[in-house]
């Protein structure tokens, strides 16, 4: 089993660095890839109530025998349910659907800006940690802009800022911003959904590793500081994106992929979602 490091978050909770994202995994497909990543040594399991398979992650976590305590869980309200009353309702319905007492991280999944209801949203959020049904509660998907204002009206700093961040988006001033607030950066997309995969230049550093490209950019990642919770739903890629831990990229490696920056998305801009 791989030995996946723990980050410290701002709460005092920790976070395994390596995790395993759910993300348009059918739901009836979710149990067994969960059991698989389980089974390989992932400690960390990432959904949300939009991937519409949260019962599925439960009931794979129950399946596996691992005891809920060394499972780190993640799921997110949808920005649709942004608001307080609504997000405490999305987050019971959330609890319900996992058959769990708690959560290990609760996000809020999107901000929304033009429905301007993120700050209430956290509001909920930071009830929630205080009845200690969500035991870290961070944000996703949020510019510098959007945490300035949460430091500005609200009293707790997001123990997590989780955004699409791989080698074309490599988010160098978020980052920066959360480092220097006590913001854990997670990596969402980290493979530019595959399509990263097929730049000559990340073949040849994988080459030269004897890994494969993917197995490259998740420790690019983990080198970064970065959690990263890549996706498959095929067993052999789910172990493979695991087995990360047995090399390292040097300093030519890394200012390699530095040049393969673009700036572009895969996903929404955050400022124009809803």
């Amino acid at each position: 089993m791989a030995n996946i490091p723990l980050v410290s978050l701002n709460d005092g909770n920790r976070i395994p660095q390596l995790g395993f994202g759910v993300y348009k995994i059918p739901e009836a497909e979710t149990v067994d890839a969960v059991l698989t990543a389980l089974e390989a040594g992932y400690r960390h399991i990432d959904t949300a109530t939009f991937y519409e398979n949260e019962r599925a992650v439960g009931e794979g976590v129950r399946r596996s025998g691992v005891p809920r305590d060394e499972v780190f869980v993640t799921t997110k309200v949808w920005w649709t349910d942004n608001g307080y009353d609504s997000t405490l309702r999305s987050f019971d319905a959330s609890l319900e659907r996992l058959g769990f007492d708690t959560v290990d991280l609760f996000l809020i999944h999107w901000p929304a800006p033009k429905h301007d209801r993120y700050v209430e949203t956290w509001r909920a959020l930071e009830r929630l940690k205080a009845e200690g049904r969500a035991r870290s509660i961070g944000v996703a998907n949020f510019h510098i802009h959007h945490l300035e204002r949460l430091a500005a009206e609200t009293g707790t700093v997001p123990a997590v800022n989780q955004v699409e961040l791989h080698p074309w988006l490599p988010q160098a001033e978020v980052r920066a911003y959360d480092a220097a607030h006590g913001i854990v950066t997670e990596a969402w997309s980290p493979l530019a959904r595959g399509r990263v995969l097929d730049d000559p230049l990340l073949a040849g550093i994988a080459a030269k590793h004897g890994v494969t490209p993917a197995q490259v950019v998740i420790r690019w990642q983990l080198q970064l500081g970065n959690v990263v919770i890549p996706k498959s739903s095929t067993p052999q890629r789910i172990r493979s994106n695991l087995d990360v831990f047995g090399f390292e990229l040097d300093t030519d490696d890394l200012a390699a992929i530095a040049t393969l920056e673009s700036g572009e998305r895969t996903g929404k801009d955050p400022d124009h979602l809803g």
